[in-house]
């Protein structure tokens, strides 16, 4: 990236010139030797050319596994596209703390981080807020960001990123309302904040607005992480008659074994959570952070290191509702998803949240 490229051009460029101009003329050149650049413009040219590229530095801490077909996994999956476009991790390098569900411990890692000279630090948690605010000012020269949120306290180097997961939510209800045979549906949250209640409330309201008569229980169960009592909250909507079912945050592997086990149907948000059961996942709204870290790369590139929020949503790509396509998805169902994602997009459909 220019950002950083150019340090390097210049001193490999100025050592050329100095010894083109400055040093004795040798008596006799060696017969492999190449003319020097005759110009300091000829030397930067061939200094460009010569000199590769410093990778830019992304750290990101997180409070669950890369791998946890959720929260986190969808911000790592972002990162790994973004390194692959940008010609792998000599061009963007990656590291990262997972399981940082201690905030304190999540704090020191993105101080260290910021210590090392990362370029781009990423909180990814609504939970890191207060630390952010705390550690960017003493690191003026790093960017920042976090989410899910739009919040940047002001700070010049904070980026926020947030997720109108309503939207995919509400696409998911409206076929949970059209595939369920019982009408009464289950929800398995996590803590009623952030992201995971705009996808509850979202997904409720188009399960209402296709079935008004349909019966949604939504069950909080206070943890982003606690995979046994969410094991435990899908029983219950399985005993209370729920064939079709969803759920937000790490913790939601629990509940997918549940609906597995008594044949319900699931609908999954954050990562494509098709792979923990393929023959009950439905679809899986998935969030595609690349959207905005595509535009944070560019300000920091051009100097500006934060106080700019950005959303993800089913305009501009930052939320793609996959389908599962071993899943026998009646015609007609999937058109009515189809056509939901383009009212969305296109305002025809307005979701109405309490």
């Amino acid at each position: 990236m220019k950002k950083f490229a150019w340090i390097l051009t210049l001193i490999v460029a100025l050592s050329l010139v100095l010894s083109a101009c400055g040093a004795p003329a040798a008596t006799e050149a060696p017969a492999e030797a190449t003319e020097a650049p005759a110009t300091e413009a000829a030397a930067t040219e061939a200094a460009t050319e010569a000199a590769p590229a410093e990778p830019f530095r992304v750290a990101v801490v997180m409070p669950s596994a890369i791998n946890d077909l959720a929260f986190s996994q969808s911000m790592y999956d972002a990162l790994m596209r973004i390194q692959e476009e940008m010609g792998g991790p000599e061009m963007f390098e990656i590291v990262y703390s997972e399981n940082m569900f201690v905030v304190d411990d999540a704090a020191a890692a993105i101080r260290d981080y910021a210590s090392q000279g990362y370029d781009l630090v990423i909180a990814h948690g609504s939970q890191y807020g207060s630390s952010l605010q705390e550690i960017a000012p003493d690191f003026p020269e790093t960017s920042f960001a976090w989410g899910t949120t739009a919040e940047t306290f002001g700070q010049p180097n904070i980026f926020a990123y947030e997720a109108a997961s309503q939207e995919g939510g509400y696409v998911n209800g409206v076929l949970a309302a059209t595939l369920s045979k019982s009408g009464t549906i289950g929800v398995v949250g996590p803590i009623e904040v952030g992201d995971a209640k705009l996808y509850v409330d979202g997904f409720k309201a188009g399960v209402l607005a296709t079935n008004p008569a349909a019966v949604v229980n939504v069950n909080y169960i206070g943890s982003f992480s606690d995979v046994a009592l969410a094991s435990e909250a899908a029983t219950t909507h399985i005993s209370a008659g729920a064939d079709v079912m969803t759920g937000s945050a790490q913790m939601v592997v629990g509940a997918i074994g549940k609906a597995e086990e008594a044949g319900a149907l699931w609908f999954g948000t954050q990562s494509n959570q098709t792979s923990l059961a393929p023959t009950i996942v439905v679809a899986s709204q998935v969030y595609h952070w690349e959207v905005a870290l595509h535009e944070m790369l560019a300000l920091i590139d051009a100097g500006t290191l934060g106080g700019q929020s950005f959303k993800a949503d089913l305009a501009n790509g930052g939320e793609v509702v996959e389908f599962n396509t071993d899943y026998a998805l009646p015609d007609d169902a999937k058109a009515l998803a189809e056509s939901t994602i383009q009212g969305i997009i296109d305002g025809t459909i307005t979701i109405t949240l309490p």
